[in-house]
């Protein structure tokens, strides 16, 4: 096999513009899949990075049927707490979660005594919510959260309805809201800071404290109805949204239904769809790899075998048997496959690390000057240098097994 090896490459090297162009097609193809898939995964992690960092975290558990019936943000869904302590016990004891921030979301108008609109609310405890979304103090276009992100009395006010109602840093503004008994509260609060606005939903939501949210709605013991989750490592969101619907398939309610429901931010977010938009983009630009080596790879070995007819002819003459002709021809093949996936990774690595010392930044609506860290996973390597090993494979095959299959004295006539 040693020999067949030394003679494949001798023969790479007798056409050595050929064996170059070839193994340069291949490796701008690999370059380009590499970077390519580093770049947008970069891009994707950034973005999903934003939303669970800035509102969403990275899980959240409601009671069953909340997220179903959210755009009512109804408070008779809330958690009581007993069954806080439950959620609170089953996160405490998972050591993937970094973080948690119990929320009462509800709905309300919003006035600063000369008009009125209204206002998606969340209740928040500061120090936990920044914990769980500790990129939601960057979101302040006015205001600081200092020491603390807001303190009881005060709220942060989305950039959408400062800007209609005129309403800037220190104004007294009256929220007015709708407890579950049906009956209306008022409360005086004083605005903290405004808040950048984001897209979806979320555009529309303010911030208050908790104990606010508690005595605007009449609520008198401690209550909740979202639980936001922030995840030490966001690649453990499959087996963490796992293992918390086990630690919660005994909770049943009265209808003997999962009590409790939990959601990852792909099913909250509509970005999840151009997260998958950017995966399918990937995958076809892999398509185009293999369709480029495949293309590349059978034409080089195809002129080999019709350059290298008499030659076929002679050592299938002297004896040399079909196998050892078909792996020399496939040992050509792969030679420029494993030649161009490895310049490729190279280049690719090269550029990368070009790209860590002048990295590239962009600006995303109003936030500006986000830097994009694009990093190159091993698996990522792997999978494209041996789906280009294969191909090439692939390729010769058909070419080595015509030669393989040759007549001796129908190759030698061929000059």
């Amino acid at each position: 096999m040693l020999n067949i090896v030394k003679i494949a490459l001798r023969n790479l090297l007798r056409y050595k513009r050929r064996t170059l162009l070839t193994s340069l097609l291949i490796t701008i193809g690999v370059l380009a899949v590499l970077l390519f898939s580093s770049i947008t995964g970069a891009f994707k992690s950034l973005m999903v990075g934003q939303i669970t960092d800035s509102m969403l975290g990275h899980l959240q558990v409601h009671k069953r049927g909340y997220v179903a019936s959210i755009d009512n943000l109804p408070l008779h869904m809330n958690l009581r707490p007993k069954e806080m302590e439950t959620i609170e016990k089953v996160l405490d004891a998972l050591p993937e979660v970094e973080a948690y921030s119990p929320r009462i979301k509800f709905g309300g108008m919003f006035s600063n005594f000369e008009e009125t609109t209204n206002i998606r609310l969340n209740g928040v405890d500061p120090e936990q919510e920044i914990l769980t979304a500790p990129l939601l103090p960057k979101r302040m276009l006015q205001g600081a959260a200092g020491d603390a992100l807001l303190r009881p009395g005060e709220i942060l006010v989305p950039e959408l309805l400062a800007r209609g109602m005129k309403v800037k840093l220190g104004d007294t503004v009256v929220i007015v809201a709708t407890n579950r008994d049906g009956s209306v509260n008022a409360q005086t609060l004083t605005v903290r800071g405004v808040l950048e606005g984001i897209s979806g939903p979320g555009g529309r939501d303010g911030y208050i404290h908790i104990k606010d949210a508690r005595t605007l709605l009449r609520i008198e013991k401690k209550e909740a109805n979202e639980y936001a989750v922030r995840l030490k490592k966001a690649d453990d969101l499959d087996k963490v949204h796992a293992e918390l619907s086990a630690a919660f398939a005994g909770e049943l309610n009265k209808e003997g239904k999962p009590k409790y429901e939990i959601h990852t931010w792909e099913k909250l977010s509509p970005f999840y769809n151009i997260a998958r938009m950017i995966d399918v983009m990937t995958f076809f630009i892999k398509v185009m790899l293999i369709a480029i080596v495949l293309v590349s790879v059978m034409n080089v070995m195809i002129m080999a075998v019709f350059e290298r007819m008499k030659e076929i002819g002679t050592i299938a003459a002297i004896g040399t048997r079909p196998g050892k002709i078909l792996a020399l021809f496939l040992v050509e093949g792969l030679s420029l496959g494993i030649l161009g996936s490895a310049a490729g990774t190279l280049f690719s690595l090269a550029a990368i690390f070009a790209l860590k010392v002048n990295p590239l930044s962009f600006d995303f609506g109003r936030q500006k000057g986000l830097v994009l860290s694009p990093t190159l996973d091993v698996n990522e390597i792997m999978i494209a240098s041996v789906l280009v090993v294969l191909v090439s494979a692939l390729a010769s095959l058909q070419p080595a097994f015509k030669a393989s299959r040759m007549e001796p004295v129908t190759a030698m006539r061929q000059v």
